[in-house]
């Protein structure tokens, strides 16, 4: 049982006595996975039953990364290394378990990959933060509480956007009537649906109508 207070720290010697081990569980708290190439950062949020492996490193790699680990709230892991493989080995469902909690992951930075590919800031925003409501989100009148310690530079490296970019869209989320707060007290009014249909609806509005394109001989096109 490892523990970590809130702020920066480093895993990495953590997991490098993992061996052969499954990985490093997160059992409480949350942490900010950051991944840095050349000036650029993105950044991950695991909590509770996500699992860290050792960063794997390919011979044929030609960009380098860096990675570094932030506690937004402090944490505790369990160290799962080859000792403790080999004491769970007549328990496949264990490896199991610690296998589907590995896809998972896998499967939320798909989804975060997809949010990403959004042209628009706010719809990125939205999606993101509907995202997470799904897992540490709670259910208020009228919508969701997000108690997470989410800054606009934080959310800026989770979406891909610039902080002041962040503080932009966030504004006008908030004169529109769909998310509240700040960081640590999020609020989602209403539902995902109406969210997205109200931004792609001010979208449409805002999109300057086609006008008729005159060919050569004169006639309208």
């Amino acid at each position: 049982m490892l523990e970590a207070e809130a702020g920066r720290c480093d895993l990495q010697p953590w997991l490098q006595v993992i061996g052969h081990g499954p990985g490093l569980l997160v059992l409480d708290g949350l942490v900010a996975a950051d991944t840095r190439i050349t000036n650029r950062t993105t950044t991950e949020l695991l909590g509770s039953g996500d699992l860290l492996q050792p960063l794997s490193r390919h011979v044929d790699d030609m960009i380098e990364r860096v990675a570094s680990w932030r506690a937004l709230r402090a944490c505790r892991f369990a160290l799962l290394d080859a000792e403790f493989a080999e004491r769970v080995r007549h328990w496949p469902q264990i490896g199991h378990a610690l296998l589907r909690r590995t896809e998972r992951r896998a499967e939320d930075l798909g989804v975060l990959r997809a949010i990403s590919s959004q042209p628009r800031l706010e719809v990125r925003l939205v999606l993101f933060l509907w995202h997470l409501a799904a897992r540490w989100g709670r259910v208020e009148p009228g919508g969701i509480h997000l108690m997470l310690p989410l800054t606009h530079r934080l959310l800026g490296q989770l979406v891909a956007a610039e902080r002041p970019s962040i503080s932009h869209a966030l504004g006008r989320l908030a004169d529109a009537g769909l998310v509240s707060g700040a960081a640590g007290d999020w609020h989602l009014q209403g539902n995902l649906d109406a969210h997205l249909e109200s931004l792609i609806g001010d979208a449409a509005r805002l999109t300057p109508a086609r006008r008729p394109r005159r060919s050569t001989n004169g006639r309208i096109a």
